[in-house]
């Protein structure tokens, strides 16, 4: 039985995730990728990021930090991480590519100096962080190989 200070009403508005957490206090996934022809991806969960204050180049540095010195990322040490691009915000719509968003290359973080809040980060945004390089090759031939059955 629950008193009547917990019972549930229905026209109470129910906070959402972006808007539960301040500028100053969020926490966002980064995407680290290794390949996009393999869908090789693994996600780097950073929390209490004053992202008023934190600028693209200060995350790019906090996420490759990440994968040199925690354990669980040896594989992806190898790779040159060089740039950001927006993936998704919480509560917002998401691609079709299971990978990244191959869409809107107005999203990728060229702005070193930019904060995240300025870029419109919000608590729960998702970003993918990757070897542009390897980006353009895979946005020319967007072809996947993590399936290599050959059917019934």
């Amino acid at each position: 039985m629950t008193s009547d200070s917990e019972e549930w009403r229905p026209n109470q508005e129910a906070t959402l995730s972006n808007e539960a957490k301040p500028l100053s206090d969020a926490t966002i996934t980064i995407r680290i990728i290794k390949s996009f022809t393999f869908r090789t991806e693994k996600h780097l969960i950073l929390q209490h990021l004053d992202l008023e204050h934190t600028t693209v180049g200060q995350l790019k540095e906090n996420a490759r930090k990440a994968v040199a010195t925690q354990a669980g990322w040896k594989p992806y040490r190898n790779v040159t991480l060089d740039t950001l691009k927006l993936y998704t915000k919480a509560h917002g719509a998401k691609t079709t590519n299971l990978i990244i968003n191959l869409e809107n290359d107005d999203w990728i973080l060229d702005d070193e100096a930019a904060t995240l809040a300025s870029l419109g980060f919000e608590n729960e945004t998702e970003v993918s962080f990757f070897n542009r390089e390897l980006y353009e090759a895979f946005k020319i031939n967007p072809e996947t190989k993590w399936d290599t059955g050959t059917g019934a």
